[in-house]
C-alpha cells in the first residue's frame, strides 16, 4: 500500500528471464475473460489494452443473422474480382494547351549557338548480348 494514497494498492509484477509478466488477478478479474492484450510503449510506459479475438462460430452466426449465405458470397467475390479487373477510366480533362510553335522557334533561333563542323556528335553503341536460360 502506497503511504501517499492509502486507497490505491500498489501491486508489482515481476517480468520473468523469458520476457513473461504474469497480471495480478486483482487487476484481471476486473476485465473479465481476456487472454490477448495490445502492447504499446508510450514515454517510458507499457500499456495494455484488452483485444477480444471473435471465433470462427461467432463469425458464422453473424453471418446467419445477416442472412449472407454461400451464394451471396460467390457474388461479392465474382463482383470484386471482375471490379478489379476493369482499367479505371482516365477521366476527362481539357486537353492542355500548345505553346504557339512560332513562339518557340524564334527562340531557338536566337539562344541556340551553330554547330562546329569539326566536332562531330558522339555515338553511342549498344551490343545485345545473348544470355544463355
Amino acid at each position: 500500500m502506497a503511504p501517499y494514497f492509502p486507497q490505491v494498492l500498489q501491486v508489482l509484477a515481476k517480468i520473468t528471464s523469458k520476457n513473461q509478466l504474469t497480471l495480478p488477478k486483482s487487476v484481471t478479474q476486473a476485465l473479465g475473460p481476456v487472454q490477448y492484450f495490445e502492447v504499446q510503449e508510450r514515454a517510458g510506459q507499457i500499456i495494455l489494452t484488452p483485444v477480444r479475438i471473435q471465433r470462427g462460430d461467432a463469425l458464422r452466426a453473424k453471418l446467419a443473422e445477416l442472412a449472407i449465405d454461400e451464394k451471396t458470397l460467390d457474388a461479392a467475390l465474382d463482383w470484386a474480382q471482375k471490379a478489379a479487373a476493369k482499367p479505371l477510366s482516365a477521366k476527362k480533362t481539357a486537353p492542355a494547351k500548345k505553346p504557339a510553335v512560332k513562339k518557340l522557334v524564334a527562340a531557338r533561333k536566337t539562344t541556340a549557338a551553330k554547330p562546329s563542323s569539326a566536332v562531330k556528335p558522339a555515338v553511342k553503341t549498344v551490343s545485345k548480348r545473348k544470355t544463355a536460360r
